[in-house]
């Protein structure tokens, strides 16, 4: 499986040198610094781990409230089809996905709501995977991926029935880029809907392990800089729209079941290749690979971004200072 992952963005990739301008931004600037350079630190890390996150995840790259006896994928789902619901999506409408990566939701919503999703993310190689999966499953009718910046979307204004985002926007420096963008395309008296990545009241800034978690999560998933809840619903409402509801989903997984759960260790867990156990074997793995130079010099390197992801999450989950299924909808007047 792994050389499907050596086949993709990783071949057409100076992975090394992309890794270490990377990590360097990260190392020696400060929020406001990643945040000027999002755009392409979001693109660039794309490259790196688009791959990875297919061969351990699937085409959903997010987390969702799990109940006993629910499968991950089926938690993801659900998840998915909650926002198809809130949102009224059906046959007819035209939809947007801001920040759609492979495409694994959209695909999912089309399926259940028979509407038409138009995806965007900047990440090339993410528009060519998402294509060849929307032909695959015979919905290259209903999905359609598009390459652009979420601060400059390549769409008309009023273009868009209802759009949804989920966990993307926290790649943004500000999130009133994205938002406000999102507000221009929809038409008047449509619908928002999404999850969003932030830190919850239990988040201490006067706290150095916190921050210390707080960077890592940020630097492992190529965030600018994580904001609390209030500021997601200023944001919205800096732009122009009208919240009608917003809550963390934390609640709604049953308490032996966390988001974070297929991160952790054990081969017991749903998600092998996600759990910390799971990953180490992989990284022993890819080190092998890399110096038989099966993989791109610089590939052990970018699988721990991945790790240092993983491992900050789950110091995060564990602690309930994060949360990455904040939700809120709200309206265009």
């Amino acid at each position: 499986m792994l050389n499907k992952v050596f086949q993709g963005a990783l071949r057409e990739t100076e992975v090394q040198g992309v890794v270490k301008s990377y990590s360097e931004m990260f190392d020696s600037s400060d929020a406001a610094a990643r945040s000027a350079h999002a755009s392409s630190l979001t693109n660039d890390y794309y490259d790196l781990v688009t791959d990875f996150y297919e061969y351990g995840w699937g085409q959903s790259f997010h987390f969702a409230p799990r109940q006993l006896g629910e499968t991950l994928r089926e938690s993801i789902v659900r998840h998915e089809h909650h926002l198809a619901v809130r949102l009224g999506l059906r046959a007819g409408m035209q939809v947007l996905d801001v920040g759609c990566g492979v495409g694994g939701p959209m695909r999912n919503i089309a399926r259940v709501s028979g509407a038409s999703i138009n995806g965007l993310t900047i990440n090339k190689y993410q528009v060519k995977r998402g294509t060849q999966h929307n032909e695959k499953a015979g919905l290259s009718r209903t999905c359609k991926l598009t390459n652009g910046d979420f601060l400059k979307m390549p769409f008309e204004a009023e273009e868009f029935d209802a759009a949804y985002t989920i966990e993307a926007c926290c790649h943004a420096g500000d999130r009133r880029g994205p938002f406000a963008e999102t507000f221009r395309v929809l038409k008047s008296g449509s619908l928002f809907g999404g999850y969003e990545w932030c830190m919850t009241d239990k988040y201490d800034p006067s706290n150095a392990e916190h921050n210390r978690i707080k960077l890592g999560v940020e630097k492992g998933d190529s965030l600018p800089n994580l904001i609390s809840t209030p500021e997601i619903l200023q944001s919205l409402k800096d732009v122009g729209f009208e919240v009608l509801e917003s809550r963390d989903m934390l609640g709604d997984s049953h308490p032996q079941m966390p988001w974070h759960l297929p991160l952790k260790s054990g081969i017991s867990v749903q998600g092998f290749r996600n759990s910390r156990t799971g990953a180490f074997l992989t990284h022993q793995i890819v080190r092998v690979l890399e110096a038989l130079k099966v993989s791109p010099k610089g590939t052990v390197d970018a699988h721990g971004v991945l790790r240092l992801a993983q491992r900050a999450l789950v110091e995060a989950g564990d602690l309930g200072i994060f949360t990455p299924m904040y939700f809120f909808l709200a309206r265009k007047p």
